[in-house]
Formats: structure tokens, sequence, C-alpha cells
């Protein structure tokens, strides 16, 4: 938003072009940057300034589209965009319109404007990474193959259908099996991304709850780790009554660190037992869990770091340096022993459940369109829909529609193109 050193105002749409003629007085050699006046209707100067001309369809939003890079303060911005408003077709575009606009042109898919989105809300690095990836068209090439592979069976099961009679199609039983065997590859291969860590383990980022008895230093310790005072420290037992939550980032990985109230059996306080059902469930649920208590009684959880908490308080005592040898690291959140450590640890562990690099990640939408096109493409051995071709038929039409869910772009005539384009019919 202005003030800036420069302000870019984007015009797309049949009236691009008649917009910057009005205003420059001319359109200068496509994608090349031009110097010019900007004048109003009544020629009035109004800026200095870069214009660029970008003739459709091969442009960000598949139509005619112009560009001014102007001079970056407020009574500038303002002056040129009353000097368009004034101009007979022209409005201020909605927000994401030129999103939309090159969805609906071709210009991107689904996911890819998925991604744009993500990438314009990313704050850590592996965000970034994930949405560039997803912007990109990871997804999207991928999704692009199994459709293509898709299309081969669904033309395969269309020719043995309806033109078996010709010389050039294959016909017999080894079409169903030959059908159901490449159903069964596409499926497992669909099945692998399931097992992929969801997209917005990254976008929400990973939960990491701190968790264990009353008065172990779990306040302490959140406070460290978002070097603020964030929760509230006493040597009373039962301060902590809900569960406080704060977004960190740790080397590019975006977590939600929440402290809980301090766990024990029963109390006598309605509400701090409220506080310990919460932080039970908050256990549960955690990505990571932090436990500050006796090795003994930390929960089962298959990413539990075990802490020896609060060193500077115990150290010399021989009972409490025994027990601390059963955890995984000796820390003092007051003076900053292994934070380190536990930071190294914390990462080590978060990136387990993130993709590995160069993998792509689904969102939920995504991965629900993926579940059941892989659904579809699961027929049980020896049943009576092994067999029967327009069952397999229709289970490859409903898979290549779960697809196309994701991007949005395959259809029917795509199938038709693979169908006469592969086999020699009606020659």
């Amino acid at each position: 938003m202005p003030p800036a050193a420069i302000a870019v105002v984007r015009i797309s749409g049949a009236r691009a072009g008649e917009a910057l003629r009005a205003l420059a007085g001319r359109l200068p050699e496509p994608r090349h940057a031009s110097l010019a006046e900007l004048r109003d209707r009544g020629g009035a100067p109004l800026d200095r300034a870069l214009i660029l001309w970008f003739p459709g369809p091969l442009t960000a939003t598949g139509e005619d589209l112009a560009e001014l890079q102007l001079h970056g303060g407020r009574a500038v911005v303002a002056a040129v965009e009353a000097a368009l408003a004034a101009i007979p077709g022209l409005r201020r575009a909605a927000a994401g319109e030129f999103t939309r606009r090159a969805f609906l042109n071709g210009r991107i898919d689904l996911a890819e404007a998925e991604g744009l989105a993500d990438l314009l809300a990313a704050e850590t690095e592996s965000q970034r990474a994930q949405a560039l990836g997803m912007a990109s068209g990871h997804v999207s090439r991928a999704v692009a193959a199994w459709q293509d592979r898709l299309l081969t069976l669904m033309a395969g099961a269309e020719a043995e259908l309806n033109f078996a009679d010709e010389d050039d199609v294959e016909v017999g039983e080894g079409v169903a099996q030959r059908l159901i065997l490449g159903m069964a590859t596409l499926a497992g291969e669909l099945g692998e991304w399931l097992l992929r860590p969801a997209a917005e383990v990254i976008s929400e980022g990973l939960s990491v709850v701190i968790a264990g008895p009353p008065n172990a230093g779990k306040s302490t310790l959140i406070n460290a780790l978002a070097q603020r005072e964030l929760a509230i420290v006493s040597p009373v037992a039962g301060t902590t009554r809900d569960v406080i939550e704060t977004a960190l980032a740790l080397d590019g990985i975006a977590l939600r660190f929440s402290d809980t109230a301090g766990l024990r059996a029963e109390s006598s306080d309605a509400i701090e037992m409220i506080g310990i059902d919460r932080a039970k469930a908050a256990v549960v649920a955690a990505d990571i869990l932090l436990w500050l208590g006796p090795p003994r009684d930390a929960p089962d959880h298959p990413r539990a770091i075990l802490i020896a908490a609060q060193a500077d308080r115990w150290r010399g005592d021989a009972a409490t340096e025994a027990e601390a040898a059963r955890c995984d690291l000796t820390l003092s959140a007051a003076t900053g022993e292994g934070m380190d450590r536990l930071h190294r640890m914390i990462v080590a562990l978060a990136r387990t459940l993130l993709p590995r690099e160069g993998e792509a990640a689904l969102r939920q939408r995504q991965r629900a369109a993926l579940d059941d096109a892989r659904d579809w493409l699961q027929i049980a051995a020896g049943s009576r829909e092994a067999s029967d071709l327009v069952l397999i038929a229709e289970r490859l039409r409903l898979a290549s529609g779960a697809l196309d869910r994701i991007t949005g772009r395959a259809g029917v005539e795509d199938m038709l193109d693979t169908l006469f384009g592969r086999f020699c019919i009606g020659k």
C-alpha cells in the first residue's frame, strides 16, 4: 500500500489497450517497458511512468493486459485510479479477481491457484517452499500424468465395449485383466501420495505441547521459547488453568507451542479439572510432546521428548539426577542450559513430519479427491466387477472425475481425443 517507491497498476480485459492509449497516448511494443507521460481525459499530467503492454492470450490472466509502474505516492496512485475509473467499461478489480480470471481462462488450475494463495500468506521458509511448489504446478503435473494414464485405460474400455468388431481393437478376457492391473498400479501410487504429510501441517504449523505435573517448569519453558512473558509463572500449583498457545518458527518451520495445565489425578478445584482435561486432549493431539515430568509417568506418545527440567534447582540431588539420566535431555529454562539442544531436537522431529525436499503436500480438499479416486480404482479380485467391463469403465470415469476436482481441467473431451487418437477406429 502507498506510500512506496513504486506502485504497480494492472489493467486486464478487453479494454486494457484502450485504457493504456487513453492515459499514455499509445501502445508500446509488446512486452517491452517504455517511458511515458500519463495524462487524464482533460490532458492534465498524472505521472511520468513505465508502461508495458501484454496482448492476450499469453498473459497472466489470459486476456489483454496493461501495466503501469508509477511513483508510489498516495496522490499519484489516487489520480491514476480516478483517471482509469472515468474510462467507460473499467472498474476496480475485486479481491483475487486476477487469479480467478487466470483460472477461468485456463492459465492456471485450482491447485496452482491454491498454491498462489498459500505463497502470499507464507511466513516461514517451509511454507514458502511448499507454496511455491504448488503454485509452480508440482501437484498439477502429477495429476496430469495420472489423468493421462486413466484416459488410456478409459479409451481401452470404451474401445472394447463399442468397437470390438474393428480389426485394430484388442478383444477378449485379457482386456479386463489388463485394465484392472493398470488400475491397481495407479491406486498404489495414489496411496503413496496420501501417506505424505498434509499441507495444513505446513501452513498452520505443527503442534508442540508442553505437558507435565504442576510446577514442573512448563510456563517458564514456553516463556523462554517465546522470549516474552506469555504465561504466568508462580510457585502455586495449578496456576495454569487453560491451554496457552503461541506460534513460533524454528529454522523456518512453523510450530504452535502450547503450555498446558499441570496433570494430576484429581483436584478439588472444578476449573482446574477442566484445564487438566483440556491438557490431556492436547497431549493426545500433539505432533510433538515435551514432557517435563518423571519418565515413568510420561504419556505413550510416538514423538515425545523427555525433559529433566529446572536443572538449576536440583543439581547435586542424587535421586533427582538418577531420574534425569533416564530423560532425553537436561534443561533449565531459567539459565538457558539445554535450550539449544532442545531447539535441535524439536526441529529434527518436526522434519520427520514434513514433506521431504522436492515432495509436494496435498491440502485436505485435494486429499479427499485423491482418496476418492483411489477407492474407485480398487476392485476386489474375483468380484463381479472384475469381469464386467461396463462397471470397470464406470469406475474409471468416476476416478477421473475425482482427480478432476483437484485441478478442474480434465473432461470427457480428453477421453474422446485419446480414444480416437490412439485407436485407429473407423479408418
